[in-house]
């Protein structure tokens, strides 16, 4: 019977007791701001990156897990007798399943699999601990596979924001937009698709 190990991003932001428990594989994205590059849930916390977005007139951006750290978590997991089941944020949203489709290409021996989640956040960490936790009891890679499929197959999310400010600063809505949208107090319904 082969072992499976889970890897997925940081932006799944898994609780670390849960991260522990399932012996997931979180790697991090990159935090940009200013002159500063930060690994997510790392080097900043989401509270005080939000704590920080408050008080800054700078945006922050991100980049990708890069191919180096996906490389190396999959030497240690093939090394360690696994086969490897990657869940990443959707690449509609970051380029972060390239960098892991290029690790793989590196790790010829290694098993691995990888999967475009099409989401982020509680989406992509229902997929990972779904399959971490079917893992644990002895399923098949291609098991655990079908189930996170299943999962992203069968997702919607749909989200509200508190305040236009930072769709607006983002780029993601114009200056009329918001300020119309602020005065008379809209709370759009957003969905990822």
């Amino acid at each position: 019977m082969s072992k499976v190990a889970i890897v997925t991003d940081s932006t799944a932001y898994l609780p670390k007791d849960l991260v522990k428990k399932y012996e997931i594989t979180v790697l991090p994205l990159i935090v940009i701001w200013g002159d500063e590059s930060l690994q997510d849930n790392v080097d900043i916390s989401p509270d005080a990156f939000y704590e920080r977005l408050q008080n800054t007139k700078n945006m922050p951006s991100t980049s990708q897990v890069t191919v180096q750290t996906f490389a190396d978590a999959f030497l240690k997991l093939h090394e360690q007798g696994y086969e490897i089941l990657t869940i990443t944020i959707s690449s509609a949203l970051s380029g972060t399943i390239d960098s892991a489709i290029q690790a793989k290409k590196m790790q010829p021996d290694a098993t691995i699999e990888l999967i475009d989640s099409q989401f982020t956040s509680l989406p992509l960490a229902y997929m990972a601990l779904s399959a971490a936790r079917a893992a644990q009891k002895g399923a098949s890679l291609a098991d655990c596979r079908q189930i996170v499929e299943n999962i992203r197959d069968h997702t919607e999310v749909f989200f509200a924001v508190d305040t236009l400010e930072f769709l607006h600063r983002g780029g993601r809505i114009g200056g009329a937009s918001r300020f119309l949208g602020t005065a008379l107090n809209l709370k759009p319904i957003l969905q990822i698709q």
